[in-house]
């Protein structure tokens, strides 16, 4: 159920060059009911900027009512947002979107994650969930340089985390396809979030692996009333021909949208 609240902010980090992690109280937090949804944030009251921005949801405390958001400064929205400090107050439109599937997952099976930079944030909540159901989670996560380098030690709480870098000042040289072959790392089904390139690569590597793939796109609404996040989809049969990533994503099995 989708929710429009004023939630308080109860921390906010930089946590690397320029990625803040956003920690908000409220409500909200209990409607988020899987992970790999996102947000809406309105920045400000005014209407500058008019459009709010989407974040995807990093982690979620039931207990404490927290919902984590975990964002990189791109433009004016998320720099005034990272001005934020505890105490301020933040409308938040959530949750949006349909997020990873896990509960056809069964114990003892084997998961990949696999995220790229900034793609990384919405696995923490994905790995923390299946591991609660059993499965074994294996981590592997690439970035441009060590400075990049985010919520490593987060997850490694879960499971065995390998990191690549593209100038190797950390972990392997090279890419998270890299890691994978290096390692001759086995799994029953992988998840993954980030930069274009990277899904391509994953789905070309392993073509006949279950994956699914949270989408990076430039969204308006967030609802799926404006039409600004379509993606075509691979099935020329298919009537529509086209998925708002917003509303029947951020996450598809690979085969379902055009690249």
């Amino acid at each position: 159920m989708i929710t429009v609240e004023k939630m308080v902010v109860e921390a906010q980090i930089e946590i690397a060059k320029n990625i803040f992690k956003l920690v908000l109280f409220g409500d909200l937090v209990s409607k988020v009911t899987t992970p790999g949804q996102f947000v809406n944030v309105k920045i400000t009251d005014s209407t500058d900027p008019i459009l709010p921005r989407p974040i995807s949801i990093a982690h979620v405390d039931q207990d404490k009512q927290q919902l984590v958001l975990i964002y990189r400064i791109e433009g004016k929205g998320t720099e005034l947002l990272s001005r934020k400090q505890k105490g301020d107050v933040l409308t938040i439109i959530g949750p949006l979107g349909n997020g990873f599937p896990i509960y056809d997952m069964k114990r003892g099976q084997k998961a990949l994650l696999v995220g790229g930079g900034i793609g990384t944030p919405p696995l923490l909540e994905l790995s923390k969930q299946l591991v609660m159901r059993g499965i074994e989670v294996i981590h592997v996560l690439g970035f441009q340089t060590k400075e990049g380098v985010i919520l490593q030690n987060e997850l490694q709480h879960f499971g065995k985390t390998y990191l690549a870098t593209e100038d190797g000042s950390v972990g392997m040289k090279g890419f998270v396809t890299d890691v994978i072959e290096q390692y001759q790392i086995t799994f029953d089904r992988l998840y993954t979030c980030g930069p274009t390139p990277m899904l391509k690569a994953l789905e070309a590597n392993f073509p006949e692996k279950e994956i699914f793939m949270s989408l990076e796109e430039r969204m308006a609404c967030g609802i799926g009333a404006c039409y600004a996040c379509v993606r075509h989809t691979c099935n020329q049969d298919d009537d529509l021909g086209y998925r708002k990533i917003c509303s029947d994503g951020p996450v598809f099995r690979t085969g379902e949208v055009v690249l």
